[in-house]
């Protein structure tokens, strides 16, 4: 395995121990940048007036089998530099891909025809970017920081709230801006980092970009869950 076919397995993710399936199998889910996507699903569900706890379930097992999963198995796919190496097969991938949107969009599937038809338009929406985004089709348009910050920050927001309440409100738009800023705060640091971490260049910008993405992704997982118990405790 080259070192070019390495090239995100320093970063700061990625466990340093263990063999390198297991390093490849935990670095390629991006967990905390996962868990920022699966928390603005989860805020847009907390704004709700009345909470259906089982759709919080059910959102957060969405985004984590189809973002977490799925677009990061795409992304995988898509990739000519194949950044996690040849460890994990394209074949392979293709099945966890599959499998993966499969469990995501039969639990999506499920709310949508019996409680939230509205969650459909961010079902369609948010399956067109997975493809058109990690596989970068359409000439790379839709693999900008722009679509990333609708698909993977404002989206999740709207998603979270729908399967609450079947509605959009200005409430959840103006929740899904703001976490369209957040992710374009993490995106905008993540892409010079992995180039960086790629190179293996060892230098003073590195660890200042580490410490920032750690304090977005850590920081938008805690605001999530303090949200959470606050809703738990104030009904």
């Amino acid at each position: 395995m080259s070192k070019e076919d390495t090239n995100r397995l320093n970063e700061w993710f990625v466990p340093k121990f263990g063999p390198i399936q297991f390093r490849i199998a935990i670095g390629i889910l991006f967990l905390p940048y996962t868990a920022m996507c699966i928390s603005f699903a989860l805020l847009g569900s907390l704004i709700s007036p009345l909470i259906h706890w089982d759709r919080i379930v059910a959102i957060t097992l969405i985004y984590f089998f189809a973002l977490g999963i799925g677009a990061h198995f795409a992304d995988s796919i898509g990739s000519r530099k194949r950044p996690w190496g040849v460890e994990i097969r394209i074949h392979t991938s293709w099945i966890i891909l599959v499998l993966s949107l499969s469990v995501a969009y039969s639990i999506g599937i499920y709310y949508i025809i019996y409680f939230v038809p509205l969650l459909s338009v961010v079902a369609i929406a948010e399956g067109f970017f997975l493809f058109a985004y990690n596989f970068e089709k359409f000439g790379g348009r839709f693999h900008t920081n722009f679509w990333f910050v609708i698909a993977w920050g404002s989206l999740p927001v709207l998603a979270g709230f729908m399967i609450q309440t079947n509605a959009i409100t200005v409430e959840s738009i103006l929740v899904g801006t703001v976490a369209g800023v957040i992710s374009y705060v993490e995106i905008s640091l993540s892409r010079p980092y992995k180039v960086i971490k790629s190179r293996n260049v060892q230098n003073g910008s590195v660890g200042i970009l580490e410490r920032y993405l750690k304090i977005v992704s850590f920081g938008t997982l805690i605001t999530a869950m303090l949200a959470l118990v606050l809703r738990m405790v104030l009904g």
